[in-house]
């Protein structure tokens, strides 16, 4: 019978991310992750996605259906939104994934973000997860 490994909590993996990613990605993402659970105090944190070549995983954030994604790369950050083009974006943060369901929001180095419009956006992904009933909402399976 093989051994199953637990993993650790999604906090202290992301955190650890963070440590291997100390630059601005990972302070960048950790400021993230605050503003989304000042947000809404509700939402799960996990790590999702673990492989050989990424075997820290992409941290997942959700609230009734997955809220958004924090991948980092070697020079930007992106937050994905699953359920983006449904979310009203008055402040334009949305800059990548504009065709299709997602929206995504990507940031360089230096680039700075609207604390309370990502905070709108956050509220507004919890909302539209609360009202969609189960197969009503548009996803790429349903494609």
């Amino acid at each position: 019978m093989r051994a199953t490994r637990r993993s650790a909590p999604p906090a202290r993996s992301i955190d650890a991310r963070r440590g291997r990613r100390a630059d601005w990605r990972g302070e960048t993402l950790s400021r993230i992750r605050r503003l989304i659970e000042a947000a809404d105090p509700g939402v799960v944190e996990e790590v999702k996605w673990r492989k050989p070549t990424n075997p820290a995983g992409v941290p997942v954030w959700s609230h009734g259906g997955i809220l958004c994604t924090g991948e980092t790369y070697k020079d930007h950050l992106r937050l994905t939104f699953a359920d983006g083009a449904a979310l009203p974006d008055p402040h334009r943060l949305f800059n990548a994934n504009l065709e299709g369901v997602t929206r995504a929001i990507v940031l360089h180095e230096g680039d700075t973000i609207d604390d309370d419009a990502f905070q709108s956006l956050i509220r507004a992904a919890v909302a539209r997860n609360a009202s969609s009933t189960p197969g009503a909402r548009t996803t790429r399976s349903a494609r």
